[in-house]
């Protein structure tokens, strides 16, 4: 989750390129013929992008399978147990049952990420899919009415996927008797077992680590072309991308708009998780729903229609003029959702006996929020705007669509503008800047996570 695709697009095809690292590699060993490389891409790189999704996605969906199963009442493995199931029975009769909710809610949200990514395609330069054809569709948003198609297309295919998950799940009963903990229930694993778990695991988070690790050694080389490794090592990829005016500006413009709209986003959700927790209003469900709908909006379609929606004189508000509030507005639309459930978590904790004894000395319910709720979930809520703060950070569709002016460009269109440079070094450099993004955001998850511990896996349920 550290890096966006379409960074690790850049490593990957440095990799997996059909001369690239690692077929170069296996021809010096004499494993593969010098004039027959494997093209691992695929046709137009269509392999490279599906390798780039699993991989920078399972981590969404296992956070949602561990929330569910952190949420397991013990007992009811323990009563199957002694009933005689075990093994596979177990885990088909009881256990999967279970987690159903959790696994369909991070199954919509990988598939409509991956379906509506536009960056990993666009470095690929794959162009037979639909958010590339809607991101060309801007070009003629005034003529051609395809790109309207297209939108419309994809918002019709993501409320069906919520319908059709949410009626696999209609008429099931999910509900448990009491939720203990799971700590109680785990078993210590045999040495076998612990030898195959790590032995898989190593495998799988190896292989998704290795764009990382390309991506790392790409920005600190000089000019990497058919070699396996770079032949000159240097720093200043780095010189550069913080001494040129451009991509400088593209940090400074990206801390701005995703500051911005972690601050909004803090603001609107405690608002929302305070009026879902602690009044009862009418329709709370449906704001419950509005306010995680965003989870699941492809940045996408939002952008596109901020290009037809504020098409018109106004430069503050015309993309095409000045993108900054707009952005802004984006970024605070698609990352709400992490704050109101990282806020709801909060308050559902919070004694109310507390807030209850404030209003019984005489302070109102402002003072109340300011002087004993608030601090109360002041965790929850710092890692909420941590993650909207560093999610906004690398949002790739709304900045590849609304930024048009070099000067308003944020981190991610500016490694798009750089790999379209006629120049050697340009992926090194493209290499470099996601390299700060990267640093940001792994900070900015392990500060979270250790917040939220397990049940960080909650923020991704639409």
């Amino acid at each position: 989750m550290i890096m966006p695709p379409f960074v690790g697009a850049i490593g990957l095809s440095q990799l997996l390129a059909r001369f690239g690292s690692l077929n170069l590699l296996l021809m010096r060993l004499g494993i593969l013929p010098p004039d027959k490389p494997i093209d691992w891409l695929g046709q137009s790189g269509f392999w490279g992008i599906v390798i780039l999704q699993v991989m920078n996605l399972y981590p969404v969906m296992f956070l949602n399978v561990a929330a569910a199963m952190a949420n397991i009442d013990p007992s009811l493995r323990e009563s199957a147990q002694n009933l005689g199931a075990s093994g596979w029975r177990l885990f088909r009769t009881i256990t999967l049952p279970l987690i159903l909710p959790g696994y369909f809610a991070g199954a919509v949200i990988v598939f409509i990420w991956a379906f509506t990514d536009l960056g990993t395609p666009l470095i690929f330069g794959f162009s037979r899919v639909v958010p590339v054809q809607i991101f060309d569709a801007i070009n003629e948003i005034n003529t051609n009415p395809m790109g309207y198609a297209l939108v419309v297309f994809v918002l019709m295919l993501t409320l069906a996927l919520f319908l059709v998950s949410k009626r696999a799940l209609a008429g099931r009963r999910y509900e448990m008797l009491a939720r203990g903990h799971t700590g109680g229930a785990e078993a210590q694993a045999t040495l076998r077992q612990t030898t195959g778990i790590w032995g898989v695991m190593l495998v799988v988070i190896g292989f998704a680590l290795l764009p990382h690790f390309t991506v790392i050694i790409e920005s600190f080389s000089e000019n990497w072309f058919f070699s396996i490794l770079p032949a000159n090592w240097t720093m200043a990829n780095y010189s550069e991308i913080f001494g040129h005016g451009l991509t400088a500006s593209s940090i400074r413009n990206s801390l701005c708009y995703s500051a911005l709209s972690a601050l909004l986003d803090l603001v609107l959700g405690v608002m929302i998780a305070w009026l879902l927790t602690r009044r009862r209003i009418p329709f709370a469900g449906l704001l419950d729903a509005l306010a995680m709908l965003p989870l699941a909006l492809p940045g996408l379609v939002l952008a596109f229609g901020y290009v037809a929606g504020f098409d018109f004189k106004i430069q503050w508000l015309n993309p095409r003029d000045n993108p900054s509030l707009l952005l802004i507005i984006s970024y605070s639309v698609r990352r709400l959702p992490y704050i109101v459930r990282s806020a709801y978590a909060g308050f559902q904790q919070a004694s109310v006996t507390l807030e209850e004894a404030s209003a019984n000395l005489g302070a109102t319910p402002f003072r109340t929020l300011r002087k004993i709720t608030l601090p109360l979930v002041m965790a929850n809520l710092i890692a909420g705007t941590i993650l909207t703060f560093s999610f906004a950070m690398l949002e790739v569709s709304d900045g590849l669509i609304l930024a048009m002016r070099e000067k308003y460009f944020p981190i991610t269109k500016m490694i798009w503008q750089i790999m379209g440079r006629i120049d050697p070094n340009a992926p090194s450099v493209a290499c470099a800047l996601g390299m700060v993004g990267m640093v940001i955001l792994t900070a900015s998850l392990l500060v979270a996570g250790k917040i939220l511990g397990k049940k960080m896996g909650q923020l991704f349920r639409a």
